[in-house]
């Protein structure tokens, strides 16, 4: 794959520096290619590291103060290029997307259980303390020092609001849904 050498100007080299560059091309790129994918072990990244390496080379041809170091210059861009691909991956594999809250489905509703429906429509009418310490309590299975902790109340705020929280819902689970508000 030849390059072809670009006119002369600030960022590019004269054409009879390139000449020279597409003989290092011809020579290297196999090996360029090879050392790339030992490093990063992956044939695609491995060319587009090379690649890399190769272009910035010839950018920053006409600086070199010795063509004949233009090998070590060049295989130091192909490690720092597979640093740069490595720290990407890594990167990626790390970052995990940001729990989206959303409101159920239509699907979702329509699984859920009848009984199910009733519970969680009733936590959600609880204050905000209460559907804390309810939903830490009982479905993240906390133990009242670790609720306690969690929303930085003593463990007697922990248990009086959970005695206060059930007692609510379980008025509001027995009482008959089919009867007016007031008469419940």
């Amino acid at each position: 794959m030849p390059v072809t050498a670009p006119k002369a100007d600030d960022d590019h080299p004269p054409p009879a520096v390139a000449s020279s560059f597409d003989e290092l091309f011809t020579a290297e790129w196999a090996r360029v290619v090879r050392t790339a994918l030992l490093l990063v072990d992956d044939d695609a990244s491995a060319e587009d590291v090379a690649q890399e390496a190769f272009a910035g080379l010839l950018r920053h041809w006409h600086r070199l103060d010795d063509p004949s170091r233009a090998r070590a210059y060049l295989h130091r861009a192909v490690v720092n290029g597979a640093r740069s691909v490595l720290r990407r991956r890594r990167t990626a594999r790390a970052w995990t997307p940001p729990h989206a809250i959303a409101g159920p489905s239509a699907e979702e509703l329509a699984l859920l259980g009848d009984q199910r429906r009733e519970v969680l429509a009733a936590v959600a009418e609880l204050p905000e303390r209460q559907r804390e310490v309810v939903v830490l309590r009982y479905w993240s299975h906390l133990d009242e020092a670790a609720t306690a902790a969690a929303m930085g109340i003593s463990r007697g705020t922990v248990k009086s609001t959970a005695h206060r929280a059930l007692a609510s819902l379980q008025r509001r689970l027995q009482s008959d849904p089919s009867a007016p508000e007031g008469q419940r």
